[in-house]
């Protein structure tokens, strides 16, 4: 799935990031979920979020849930 839609991402939700720095390359980030910090419902390059370790990036892919 990817992250382009707001209602599919939500704290504690990992997910594959690509970060500023590396939106050239495409290389992604995976980390957890902390915050939203797209507040539109739906973003054309994917939703940008706060991971659990201070990293921010766009959602390029849902990896899945934690339970």
């Amino acid at each position: 799935m990817d992250g382009r839609t707001r209602a599919d991402i939500y704290p504690g939700l990992e997910v594959a990031i690509i970060l500023k720095k590396d939106q050239r390359s495409g290389k992604r980030t995976i980390g957890i979920v902390q915050d939203l910090l797209t507040s539109a419902p739906y973003h054309s390059r994917g939703i940008k979020v706060r991971l659990t370790d201070g990293q921010i990036g766009r959602v390029a892919e849902i990896i899945g849930d934690p339970e």
